[in-house]
C-alpha cells in the first residue's frame, strides 16, 4: 500500500494521515506541491484513504461537489469527515429526480449541503441572452449556470473532491486521484477515479446509497434536463449529454 503524504507535506507517516491541517489559506505553490506528491503517493490507495487524506490535510477548507446523480461520493467522504460541505450547483434546469436526491442527502447523511445558484435565474438569463441559450450556445449556458457558480462556491476552500471515474469516457481515462487545478488554484481530489461501474453499484448496494431514479429509466449520465437524453444499448454512458453538439464536458472538469 502506498504511504500517505503527511498533512504538512513534510514526509511519509505510514498508512494513516496525521490530522495537523493548518486552517489558514495555503498559497498556490504549496497546494501544487501537496497535490503533486499526493497524486503519486495515493495512486492505488483505497478511495476512503484518499478522502481521509484530503479531509485531514485541508480540514474545513475541503469540500465535496456532487451532481446528485447518486450520493456515493458524499456518503464515502462523510464516513471519514462527518459534517463535510457538499456543494451542489442548482442550475434551475435540473430534473425533479435530481433535486429529490439532493434533498434526501441533506436529510439522511451527516453532511452540509450547499445549493449554489447562478447569478441569473433562468428567466433573467432568457431576458439578457435570449431564450433557450442551451440550444444555441451550450458552452455559454454551462459557463453561466455551472462554471461561474462553482468558482464562486470554491472561494473558501483549498481543495475539492469530485466523483470523476476513468471508465466514464475517453476524456476521463487519465483522471488522477489527486491533482492541482491550476485554473482555480485548488487541489482537486478524485477518490473514486479508479472505480468501475461495478464498484459503484456494489457500494450503492452495500450502503443503500441514494441514487437518481432516472438511471432506472435508461439514462446513463444525468445533467440538466434540456441537454440530457436516454442512452442506447452499447453507447458510452455520457453519450446522452449534449447529444446534438460536439461537446462532452460542461467545463467544470477541463
Amino acid at each position: 500500500m502506498s504511504a500517505l503524504v503527511s498533512a504538512a507535506g513534510l514526509g511519509l507517516v505510514g498508512t494513516t494521515a496525521v490530522a495537523t491541517a493548518d486552517p489558514s489559506r495555503r498559497d498556490p505553490d504549496e497546494l501544487r506541491t501537496l497535490a503533486e506528491r499526493a497524486g503519486r503517493e495515493l495512486e492505488g490507495a483505497p478511495a476512503s484513504e484518499i478522502a481521509r487524506w484530503a479531509a485531514e490535510t485541508f480540514g474545513e477548507r475541503f469540500c465535496v461537489t456532487s451532481s446528485m446523480a447518486d450520493a456515493v461520493l458524499a456518503h464515502l467522504v462523510s464516513r471519514v469527515a462527518p459534517g463535510v460541505d457538499v456543494v451542489f450547483l442548482d442550475t434551475g434546469l435540473h430534473f425533479p429526480e435530481t433535486l429529490a436526491v439532493r434533498d434526501e442527502v441533506a436529510r439522511t447523511l451527516p453532511v452540509n449541503v450547499r445549493s449554489i445558484r447562478p447569478r441569473l435565474t433562468v428567466g433573467q438569463q432568457d431576458g439578457e441572452y435570449g431564450p433557450r441559450l442551451f440550444n444555441r450556445s451550450p458552452d455559454e449556458c454551462c459557463q453561466l449556470r455551472k462554471v461561474e457558480p462553482l468558482e464562486r462556491a470554491l472561494t473558501d476552500y483549498d481543495a475539492w473532491a469530485a466523483g470523476l471515474r476513468r471508465d466514464e469516457s475517453p476524456t476521463r481515462a487519465n483522471t488522477p486521484v489527486v491533482t492541482f487545478d491550476a485554473r482555480r488554484g485548488k487541489v482537486k481530489v478524485n477518490p473514486i477515479a479508479a472505480w468501475t461501474q461495478a464498484d459503484v453499484d456494489a457500494y450503492i448496494a452495500r450502503w443503500n446509497v441514494p441514487v437518481n431514479e432516472l438511471f432506472r429509466r435508461g439514462y446513463g449520465s444525468i445533467g440538466c434536463w434540456p441537454c440530457t437524453r436516454r442512452t442506447g444499448a452499447g453507447e458510452d454512458s455520457r453519450a446522452g449529454r449534449w447529444a446534438m453538439f460536439e461537446k462532452t464536458e460542461c467545463g467544470l472538469h477541463v
